[in-house]
């Protein structure tokens, strides 16, 4: 595979995929869990499927691939770009006359492929899964999703009935202690009380069910000065009307910008200014310049990376790691602040979103230069020389604290030069 490449080409591409692809593996995977213990939590709580949850994650996929995808990119590159400086072989490489726009060839040929991936994914699949994910939530708040009576509460159905349930038994199929009262249309209350009971599905009306209970009383308050009614039963239907569940809105008629697609940004962010308000302008428009830039500034990672993978000489310092990390995500929570300021109609939305990349863009092409075209240049040189002289304060500080740990040598006084002979006449 990839035969057609030239040998160094092909090697950078294998240094490149594999920590790239672990960032991508390692990313969703601590995203997801964060996110499934939530929506474990969400769903045990509105007595909801465990299926749910899966198909919430799935959901909420798109959103976290367009945060893995430039994180993966950026640490993929370096790591490669790194290992080739610590092992001497950018030396190498350096030494006979390959720059390093030409080792960046291979990295931007990865960056515009995931830049396709990251355009399809923020402007069309990302703002549908949205919507999908509000609609499993409603679903799940309403109970369209089949989200069962709480147990040990009472529960209101369709304002005639309230039933309370002791226990659960067998995952729902048996139900123990059970009292439930019913209001009639000609104001007659019935109180019952049963051992045991079941819900069953009718084949008639999906919108009602049967609660089959099992050796209970009934007693039937027939209103007025009439004594109540108590009946005793060893097996009693009773038939409970589900509440009607209204429909979810439709994608359209969404207020979050965030769930709609580039056509629909276009439309309403730049179309007919009589049909929309200005403050859905201004959302749309801060939405759609907030996906342009996240896309953009992917193609500034290969150059970021390259800037912060090389340590300085005879030096394995992974600064440059923790610096990339922080850089990248610290501008997208600008950006994340812009897009929400400008998306109340208080600034611009193209400056809001398009001066911190310009700044940020401007510092990124001043680091790759300081490496690729100053001989002996470090883009965080300073960063590097206070870094390394606190560490060696950390170190001497628990060296010295250690039990049984001996002092550091004392550095011996200047001595003299000691008297050369004189040369023989």
């Amino acid at each position: 595979m990839f035969k057609f490449l030239p040998a160094i080409d092909r090697y950078i591409l294998r240094l490149v995929l594999v920590p790239m692809f672990g960032v991508f593996a390692l990313a969703a995977s601590l995203l997801i869990l964060d996110k499934m213990l939530r929506l474990l939590d969400f769903v045990a709580v509105q007595g909801g499927p465990i299926g749910v949850v899966f198909k919430m994650l799935a959901t909420m996929m798109p959103e976290y691939a367009s945060l893995a995808i430039p994180l993966g990119l950026l640490l993929g590159v370096l790591f490669a770009f790194r290992k080739l400086a610590t092992t001497s072989e950018l030396d190498v490489f350096r030494a006979v006359g390959l720059s390093y726009n030409r080792l960046l060839r291979v990295p931007y040929a990865i960056a515009l492929v995931l830049v396709a991936i990251n355009v399809a994914l923020v402007f069309y699949i990302q703002p549908i899964s949205r919507y999908w994910y509000e609609r499993l939530d409603y679903e799940l708040r309403s109970g369209a999703l089949g989200a069962s009576i709480k147990v040990g509460e009472f529960t209101t159905l369709k304002d005639r009935m309230a039933l309370r349930i002791e226990r659960s038994e067998d995952d729902g199929r048996r139900l123990v202690g059970i009292f439930a009262r019913v209001a009639n249309e000609k104001g007659q209350v019935l109180s019952i009380s049963a051992n045991e009971g079941a819900f069953l599905a009718t084949q008639d009306s999906p919108d009602t069910i049967i609660l089959s209970l099992t050796d209970g009383i009934i007693v039937q308050d027939m209103g007025g000065n009439t004594s109540p009614r108590v009946l005793s039963f060893t097996r009693h239907d009773l038939p409970i009307d589900l509440p009607a569940v209204a429909q979810f809105r439709s994608r359209a008629g969404a207020d979050d910008t965030r769930e709609f697609i580039l056509p629909e940004l276009l439309r309403i962010g730049w179309g007919d200014r009589t049909a929309t308000d200005s403050e859905q302008r201004a959302g749309s428009q801060a939405s759609f310049n907030f996906r342009l830039v996240e896309v953009v500034m992917m193609f500034l990672m290969p150059l970021l990376a390259v800037a912060l993978a090389i340590p300085p000489k005879r030096s394995t310092s992974a600064l440059g790691v923790f610096v990339s990390i922080v850089m990248v995500v610290a501008y997208h929570k600008i950006n994340q602040y812009a897009e929400d300021y400008a998306g109340l109609g208080r600034v611009d939305p193209t400056l809001a979103l398009w001066i911190p990349f310009v700044l940020f863009a401007a510092l990124i092409l001043w680091m790759y230069w300081r490496v690729a075209y100053v001989p002996g240049g470090q883009a965080i040189g300073a960063l590097e020389t206070a870094f390394s002289k606190f560490g060696k304060k950390v170190r001497g500080l628990f060296r010295r604290r250690l039990p049984g740990a001996l002092p550091e040598p004392e550095p011996e006084p200047d001595r003299p030069a000691a008297p050369q002979p004189l040369p023989a006449e």
